[in-house]
């Protein structure tokens, strides 16, 4: 990248630090605030990067950010997808191409995720990667910070062996513990058919397939499922049991699921929700941390 490609992408990235609300982005709003924008410690923690590796973008002395990192850095920005197409060629870097499975998260996406602060609530592409939660969904689950980027996913908490089905709490359903792992991998095979020169993807596949008979059971016999409304019941460490409803919601025109958790108010699951709230994790949503670059 040329020093003046560089400077050009320090502009914009300052240009749309300054436009974005802290409180849009999650984050509380003091009174000693000289600008109504971001500062460059917010969006490090937003995006998950180091606050000396954001000046050094912002003065146009790191030349070659990460496609990884500015993917972060358009979700933390709350870009649109012209301003994050952007934002790539502002970094000599391509925009993802169509037909590859897109982690991009629309700013009215964004939005909701801040003000359901009181929902743990977590961000899937449509390969079921983890790419956005919020701090209550940390404290249900256990912190996504904790794992590697590649095992944030739900099809290798639900089917693998690794650090994510590891770090997975022990919960039931009253719709059968079957039922949404098949779809899932229902899910999956739908995403094959949409994505199918996505090379992520395809290793997914490769891999679940050669390292779990459940998966490939499921898989082979080319189950069809929907996701339906359900009643969990998740063993927590701090809490004990706590049983919540679950949705999952797809975002028209992007391929995300949302899950969220809720419980009726007044009741003991929602006093236990509450308790976390106040004791788990207390950082803004996260996306993507402990990326390169720092």
């Amino acid at each position: 990248m040329t020093s003046h490609s560089s400077a050009a992408l320090g502009e914009i990235l300052r240009a749309w630090r300054d436009r974005l609300s802290p409180a849009d982005a999650g984050l509380s709003v003091g009174t000693a605030r000289r600008a109504a924008g971001l500062r460059r410690e917010e969006l490090a923690q937003l995006a998950g990067l180091s606050v000396d590796y954001i000046v050094r973008l912002e003065q146009g002395r790191a030349t070659n950010p990460s496609g990884q990192v500015v993917s972060a850095l358009a979700r933390a920005l709350q870009l649109n997808q012209t301003e994050r197409d952007h934002l790539y060629r502002s970094a000599g870097l391509q925009p993802p191409a169509d037909g590859h499975i897109s982690a991009h998260i629309p700013p009215g996406v964004q939005r909701m995720v801040t003000r359901l602060g009181e929902t743990p609530l977590g961000i899937f592409t449509a390969s079921w990667q983890l790419v956005s939660w919020n701090p209550l969904w940390a404290a249900l689950h256990g912190d996504p910070q904790e794992l590697p980027t590649a095992e944030r996913n739900l099809l290798r908490a639900v089917f693998g062996s690794g650090p994510a089905n590891a770090s997975l709490r022990p919960a039931t359903s009253t719709k059968g513990s079957e039922t949404f792992a098949k779809a899932l991998v229902a899910d999956l095979r739908l995403a094959k058919s949409s994505y199918p020169t996505d090379r992520q993807l395809a290793a997914l596949i490769i891999d679940l397939r050669r390292s779990s008979s459940r998966f490939e059971d499921y898989w082979t016999s080319g189950t069809v499922m929907t996701h339906e409304s359900d009643l969990k019941t998740i063993q927590h460490p701090n809490v004990g049991s706590i049983t919540l409803d679950c949705d999952v919601i797809t975002v028209p025109c992007s391929d995300l699921r949302i899950i969220m958790y809720s419980a009726a108010a007044g009741t003991v699951d929602a006093g236990k929700l509450d308790f976390l709230r106040v004791t788990g994790v207390v950082s803004p949503v996260r996306e993507f941390p402990h990326l390169p670059g720092r």
